[in-house]
């Protein structure tokens, strides 16, 4: 890609030339602190604990409970209120409804939370600027302290501070009141609601680096060096003029945020500083034999940035970033320092499943190890900005980010979504969006939108991608288009660097061959969304009692086998890889038992189809599906894998040997009947046995079969095994064998300890099986959970998307041999935490985590 005054070019190659500082604000004070929690100012503390919380408006239960006057003011009687630690989803206890849509989870999201906290700021702090930062509160946020009104950001999935100063009782105490409705947004997902992201007091000097004010690139990069370009905003919100020294240091990073090596240091700046106004500052460093950030080396650096007047130290600043380059190009693909990197990305909602919409970085984590083991090395923040600890887990991880920042412009797809905040908030939000992400290196593509009403919109296009590129001209624009068609027809499409396709492959070698687009990058924004539900298996029909056969071979009419867009990446090899629909399953759009009549929007320009899928909404209507969670998943609500799961590795990770059986083994009603065997391996040919007798040996044609098929198997209890091969030698095996009874319990945790922090969560996988082991499929016995020790249960689920347990409950069915248990510590606790498992009939099962 070439600039021009920030105007990005259409060249056959988009040459980035990147960074990756992701600036999410810092912990403590000093220089030589060489750990930390949060980067940025290093005044900011944690501001999530000791709030209480009152719901108000609509009720979990239907009825509505009426909001009072006054509930700002510092002297308003909040004794009755719940107590809570941030971050907070206050939907997420449910109970599941029947009426309620199963679009947004059919859980009562809707309602008005206040929030309100006490605190005092030092009178010692007098004269410094005290500012509070939320990640993320959903929705129409309006904040207030000591009763006067401080501001308002509607957006829920926007980053934004706000300015206490003025409102402010030194050495006194404080009330703030933060006000939340979700009565006003309409959503195509389960949203969440409440303060569900981490919350930040921030302390400095009136002279400090302002929030998000470094900017990181590295527009030159050899293996000799890196030139590191700096822009510094530094603001004065005193009452005089100033005469300040910046300094920067870069060191390499550890994990954690660890500062190791210095390897560079700028040369000072002495900068004059008018007062009430902000100074950008360039500054240049130069990093001798970089470590270059990439999928397998993550390698980051911290930048620390310090402000200096008269020889004392006003403000420290920490920033990470990585040194890489990208290109994107038309013809060979996504290149990463250079070498070429197909992109194997799944889309990803924000929800945590049982979690609900409150942020937790180990469940964060734990969800990104599943996929990395999968083969995954991209996520596309569908459809809306992440929290800021997915893109650090992605920066440590080494994951590509396709960071999203709206599913609606102008026109909206619901009465109430971002339609009514397009006018005035677009720009606002896009802008902090970008500040807030821009020097992650992860982060590598931004996007304007998915499927908007809009697209076809040339100037609306155009508007939206030149704020991104004023804001960072260093990565492509892009937009995920369900009418790629109309989006091309109309020249929407060149206000764009590279453009997103959402299924509709069918006319990719039609644009290869228009002159406005031969030479624009594509990749698939959305592709597949293929459904199943873990473990269910139907012969002669896809869907039964709410559940999808887990074949891999359903989807809606708008999507694909993940075998077929397999095919289309082979056929199409310059396309840049793909983002599949979706990674996890998630709260709301249980397609196809949903009744969102968005879905429609899928078939805006094909008549026949939009007829077709009225009709079957319609008869949804009428029977009331409980389902209230995708089936889309590669990976299930509680975290479990799918099948789908070992297709995908096997076709991602060509290189580790393995082999995957499907269905299982257990068909007693189904004896000399025909029960077809799938086979995903990443070898090229496999031999399948049954009870040591072969069934033949099949081969994969190249770009063509990605899984292996025995459609003629017929039923006899016993042992199913795999045998495969790659290039004529033995490569991996797997073995299906017929099971016993249930007989006993059997627990595993995803961590052997745990922090005391009262946030670190550990994941307790509950299987039933028989005497001997096996898990036993089809069983599902209600499970008893219980914890001994300091700790607690936060949650429970099996993956079952028509389960209407709480989330919350201590008992919980095992679905197809299944169950989790979630766990922390309470803060402060030692020793160690017991959790145990219990079922009527069962033996019972126990496992232990350190606490520490």
């Amino acid at each position: 890609m070439q600039y021009k005054n920030q105007q990005i070019q259409f060249p056959s190659i988009i040459r980035l030339f990147a960074i990756g500082c992701f600036m999410l604000l810092s912990f403590q004070t000093t220089f030589a602190q060489s750990t930390f929690t949060r980067l940025g100012n290093a005044g900011a503390t944690s501001f999530d604990e000791g709030w209480l919380f009152k719901r108000y408006g609509l009720q979990p239960d239907g009825t509505r409970l009426k909001e009072p006057q006054g509930t700002e003011a510092s002297g308003f009687s909040d004794k009755d209120w719940q107590q809570v630690t941030l971050p907070h989803d206050w939907a997420i206890t449910g109970p599941f409804r029947i009426d309620l849509a199963g679009e947004t989870g059919k859980l009562p999201w809707k309602g008005i939370g206040w929030y309100r906290k006490y605190f005092k700021i030092a009178a010692a702090d007098a004269g410094k600027k005290v500012f509070i930062d939320f990640d993320g509160a959903m929705a129409y946020a309006e904040i207030w302290l000591n009763g006067k009104y401080v501001g308002t950001w509607p957006y829920g999935y926007t980053s934004f501070r706000m300015d206490l100063s003025p409102y402010l009782l030194y050495g006194k105490q404080n009330v703030l009141a933060v006000k939340l409705n979700t009565e006003k947004w309409d959503s195509r997902w389960y949203p969440g609601a409440g303060i569900y992201r981490h919350v930040w007091l921030v302390k400095t000097d009136p002279v400090h680096v302002a929030r998000w004010g470094t900017y990181i690139t590295t527009p030159k990069v050899t293996r000799q060096a890196a030139d590191v370009k700096m822009e510094v905003t530094v603001a004065n919100q005193g009452s005089q003029e100033v005469k300040a020294t910046l300094q920067t240091d870069i060191f390499e990073a550890g994990a954690g945020n660890t500062l190791k090596k210095k390897v560079a240091a700028a040369q000072q700046k002495n900068i004059a500083l008018t007062a009430g106004k902000e100074n950008k500052v360039n500054v240049e460093i130069a990093i001798p034999n970089p470590r270059l950030w990439s999928i397998e080396t993550p390698d980051r650096y911290i930048a620390v940035t310090t402000v200096w007047i008269n020889g004392k130290k006003l403000d420290t600043y920490y920033s990470t970033f990585g040194v890489r380059t990208l290109e994107f190009t038309a013809r060979n693909g996504f290149l990463l320092n250079g070498k070429r990197v197909p992109i194997q990305g799944v889309c990803m909602h924000h929800d945590l499943g049982a979690l609900g919409a409150a942020i937790n970085t180990s469940a964060l984590r734990r969800q990104l190890t599943l996929l990395k083991e999968m083969g995954a090395n991209a996520i596309r923040t569908s459809h809306n900005p992440p929290a800021p600890e997915l893109l650090t887990l992605a920066d440590e991880m080494g994951f590509l980010v396709w960071d999203e920042a709206f599913d609606a412009w102008k026109h909206g797809k619901k009465k109430n979504d971002y339609n009514k905040l397009f006018d005035e908030w677009h720009d606002k939000d896009l802008t902090a969006l970008v500040h807030r992400d821009r020097n992650h290196p992860s982060v590598i593509i931004w996007s304007i939108g998915n499927e908007v009403m809009d697209q076809r919109d040339v100037a609306m296009t155009k508007e939206l991608a030149d704020i991104m590129r004023r804001e960072d001209p260093t990565r492509p624009i892009s937009n995920g288009y369900n009418d790629p068609n109309g989006g091309r027809e109309s020249g929407a499409v060149q206000g764009l660097d590279l453009m997103g396709v959402n299924y509709f492959f069918g006319q990719q070698a039609r644009w290869d061959a228009d002159p406005r687009y031969a030479n624009m990058p594509t990749m698939g924004s959305e592709t597949s969304s293929c459904v199943s539900s873990r473990g269910e298996y139907f012969f002669g029909t896809n869907r039964k009692n709410w559940q999808i056969s887990s074949y891999d071979l359903d989807h809606p009419g708008w999507g694909c086998t993940p075998d077929e867009q397999f095919r289309i990446n082979a056929r199409f090899p310059h396309l840049l890889g793909e983002f599949v629909w979706t990674g996890f399953d998630y709260l709301g759009e249980p397609t196809p038992y949903g009744s969102d009549e968005t879905n429609l929007l899928n078939f805006r320009n094909d008549p026949s189809k939009r007829a077709e899928l009225e009709k079957a909404l319609a008869e949804l209507q009428k029977n009331k599906p409980p389902s209230r969670s995708s089936y889309f998943g590669i990976i299930d609500l509680a975290g479990f894998p799918k099948d789908r799961f070992y297709l995908y590795q096997s076709h991602w990770r060509p290189n580790l040997p393995m082999a995957h059986i499907l269905p299982h083994w257990n068909w007693p009603d189904r004896l000399d009947s025909i029960v077809p065997v799938h086979v995903y391996t990443s070898g090229d040919e496999a031999e399948l046995f049954l009870n040591g007798k072969s069934l033949g040996r099949k081969k994969k044609q190249p770009g063509k079969d990605f899984r292996l098929v025995w459609d003629e198997v017929r039923y006899q209890p016993g042992e199913l095994k795999v045998m495969a091969y790659k290039n004529g030698k033995p490569w991996a095996t797997d073995v299906m064998k017929t099971t016993g009874a249930a007989a006993k319990l059997s627990l595993v945790s995803n961590v052997k300890k745990i922090a005391n922090d009262g946030k670190e969560l550990a994941f307790i996988t509950l299987r039933v099986e028989d005497k001997n082991g096996l898990m036993v499929p089809g069983s599902h016995p209600k499970i008893r959970f219980t914890v001994e020790g300091r700790g607690e249960i936060v949650a429970t689920d099996n993956g079952d998307a028509t389960s209407f347990e709480s989330f919350q409950s201590r008992d919980k069915a095992a679905f197809n041999g299944m169950a989790l248990v979630i766990v922390k510590a309470k803060k402060g606790a030692g020793g160690s935490l017991k959790i145990k498992a219990a079922a009527d009939g069962l033996q019972a099962a126990q496992t232990e985590i350190l606490v520490q």
